[in-house]
């Protein structure tokens, strides 16, 4: 009896065996799908969730620059001065999204007759307003320091649509401007926060 069981497990297992080899190559590109999506799926378990990034929704229409390196450097020096400050990823949306506003993320000098006051740098931060020295507030680290230190002073900003908590630290004379960006910031830390 205990022959027969094996060689029936045998001829099962034989059966498997013949039926794997001829199914192979016809599933080969299945296979192939398959093997790819486990390496997506961990890449992406990797992003920050968007739930997190845009908690209250986005207000309003959206607006949208194709970025340079240049401008993409600013992000990832927002990115990093964030993280240096303990401050979570929705920090670095409300920070991203303010300076998409105020600079397009371009690191601002002073425009001469174009300048609104002596605004400059990532976020048109004032010296006259105490923001820093022109030096400071156009390095983006800074900048992006000095603008979190404002922000974490806002009660409850983590409860705030982007265009609240920003209008509260920057004080702009359009303060509903600030909101069409929450996309592309939010878009922007999800590509760049663990980069």
């Amino acid at each position: 009896m205990n022959t027969i069981f094996r060689k029936s497990v045998l001829g099962v297992a034989g059966l498997a065996f013949a039926g794997g080899m001829v199914a192979g190559p016809l599933n080969h590109d299945t296979t192939a799908a398959m093997a790819t999506n486990p390496a997506a799926v961990s890449v992406q378990a990797d992003k920050p969730d968007m739930g997190k990034l845009i908690p209250h929704g986005v207000q309003g229409g959206q607006s949208r620059i194709d970025l340079t390196d240049e401008q993409v450097a600013n992000v990832k020096a927002i990115i990093a001065a964030t993280k240096k400050a303990g401050m979570d990823e929705r920090a670095a949306v409300v920070a991203i999204g303010t300076a998409l506003q105020e600079s397009k993320l371009e690191n601002l000098g002073h425009l001469g007759e174009r300048n609104d006051h002596d605004s400059q740098g990532l976020f048109q931060q004032r010296p006259s307003s105490g923001w820093g020295t022109v030096e400071q507030i156009t390095d983006p680290q800074y900048s992006t320091t000095a603008f979190l230190k404002g922000l974490k002073q806002v009660d409850g900003w983590q409860d705030m649509p982007l265009t609240v908590a920003a209008q509260t630290v920057q004080v702009s004379a359009y303060p509903d401007h600030y909101a069409q960006w929450e996309q592309q910031a939010a878009d922007l830390v999800a590509e760049h926060w663990n980069s």
